[in-house]
């Protein structure tokens, strides 16, 4: 591999500073050239944005990268062993696939469209233009720090939704989809005071004051399936 890639250091506008280096977002630099690997960390370490991790290989990456952590991963697709698109592949199929900026020595079509469809956040060449790098890190940066949001969000109404009764989730189902309680009774086949009492218990167990609440956290959290 050609080692003599340079890098134009503009430093950026800072994303944001936080109080103390461990809150920094990581970002992870895999890349088998030790001088493409030291620049890109190098540059990417002064803005003061990121701490920043860079690993020779996806064996090292795989065995630094803790899933709990707001990272990205900027990525070299032409690795020794497993290359960058089987390193992608294998972190979409995890519980978290970390945001990905992939690099290429070469402006390859095909490897650049495979990469974008396991969801790169972009596709840069060689030698890597520093401003181009530094928008295409943030940008990933908030990705992943978007996809964890709606994890949380989706964890929180799971976990609400296990406390509630079968007949609970029912009419839940039922409350959902805006039917009023002498709606639900008719298509459960009971009461209409028992349905208030059970609406009433669903709401409280969801922590939610309306209808429309309920709703939200319901698709943030992504647990209609769980109903039917």
């Amino acid at each position: 591999m050609n080692n003599t890639h340079q890098f134009e250091f503009r430093s950026p506008q800072p994303v944001s500073l936080r109080a103390t280096e461990a809150e920094l977002p990581t970002v992870h630099v895999v890349d088998d050239d030790l001088h493409v690997r030291v620049a890109l960390a190098r540059l990417l370490g002064a803005t003061g944005c990121y701490q920043v991790q860079a690993h020779s290989c996806a064996e090292d990456f795989l065995a630094a990268y803790n899933p709990d952590v707001n990272a990205c991963l900027v990525l070299d697709v032409a690795l020794p062993g497993l290359d960058g698109v089987g390193l992608a592949h294998r972190l979409q199929e995890g519980a978290h696939a970390v945001s990905i900026v992939f690099l290429s020595g070469c402006a390859d079509v095909p490897m650049c469209a495979d990469a974008m469809r396991r969801g790169a956040v972009d596709f840069l060449t060689k030698p890597v233009d520093a401003e181009l790098l530094f928008s295409a890190v943030a940008r990933a940066i908030e990705q992943d720090a978007t996809l964890r949001a709606l994890q949380v969000q989706q964890d929180l109404a799971t976990a609400r939704m296990a406390t509630l009764t079968p007949r609970e989730k029912e009419v839940l189902a039922h409350v959902a989809q805006g039917r009023m309680n002498k709606q639900i009774a008719g298509y459960l086949g009971t009461a209409e005071k028992t349905v208030k009492v059970h609406r009433a218990r669903v709401m409280e167990k969801m922590r939610v004051r309306s209808v429309a609440e309920l709703v939200r956290l319901m698709e943030r959290g992504r647990v209609g399936s769980e109903l039917r």
